[in-house]
């Protein structure tokens, strides 16, 4: 079986898909979610997302569900867009064993049988795998958004690789809500510009840079609340002695900002 990559994608705002104004503008992103599939060694079993829009306090917590329901979490977006199904099944064997390699890495763990797909996961996912008919879970972040904690569940999820599993961590390059438009030009630009120099070093200098991402240009402007950033440490950690590859990038998405995607392997 061929070894999977890894991603860290940037997944867009809202639910983009199903607003044809938003989905035009949206083109770029979506043609690279497009491309994915083609860049895959080999069909996974398997879809695991580490999404921006699911923390918790005192565990990794992991999707056991056989069929997870749907969370809408966005607002002021038209009413049909609070009735989008994603049905994709969920993979409740997968995550036990998710669950277990966590807690084998000593970081805590448990299982959820009422979680939701968000559209940090459905929305990529619905680009993807329209038909969804790809077993799907999601794991969720720690609130305490530690980065050397994240890469640890990374590098707890690995072996999934192996096994079939696209580990997709699914957030924002750039993702602060009150500065979306002209004004988040120029500080997207330059964490973007960092990012991406970070992502190309070696495995052992990438690492310790990027753990050290508030000291970047603008860090804290673009991450005010680092939820949509996190999800790269985990795809890293999977991943962590491979190439990095700019899969996607953007400027003045969104009025302004400059976004990207990666690919890990």
């Amino acid at each position: 079986m061929a070894r999977m990559p890894t991603y860290f994608i940037s997944h867009g705002g809202g639910p983009w898909p199903w607003v044809p104004a938003m989905r035009e503008k949206f083109a770029a992103l979506e043609d690279s979610f497009k491309r994915m599939i083609g860049e895959l060694p080999e069909k996974p079993k398997a879809v695991l997302m580490i999404s921006g829009h699911w923390e918790e306090d005192d565990a990794y917590t992991v999707m056991h569900a056989a069929k997870p329901p749907m969370v809408y979490d966005y607002y002021g977006f038209p009413a049909h867009t609070y009735e989008i199904t994603y049905p994709a099944p969920g993979a409740p064997a997968l995550a036990e064993r998710v669950a277990a390699l966590i807690d084998d890495a000593g970081l805590p763990a448990r299982l959820d049988d009422d979680r939701g797909y968000d559209h940090g996961t459905f929305v990529p996912m619905a680009i993807l795998y329209p038909q969804a008919d790809m077993p799907l879970i999601q794991v969720s972040m720690r609130a305490h958004y530690s980065p050397e904690e994240h890469l640890e569940l990374g590098r707890a999820l690995a072996p999934l690789r192996d096994e079939g599993v696209l580990i997709v961590g699914s957030g924002l390059s750039y993702h602060n809500l009150s500065a979306f438009g002209p004004g988040a030009r120029e500080p997207s630009e330059a964490f973007d510009a960092w990012l991406t120099e970070t992502l190309a070093l070696s495995p052992m200098e990438r690492t310790e840079e990027v753990l050290s991402w508030e000291m970047a240009p603008y860090a804290r402007e673009c991450h005010a609340r680092e939820d949509h950033l996190i999800p790269l440490f985990a795809a890293l950690g999977a991943a962590e002695g491979d190439k990095a590859s700019r899969t996607y990038h953007e400027e003045m998405m969104m009025g302004g900002v400059t976004a990207s995607s990666w690919r890990f392997g």
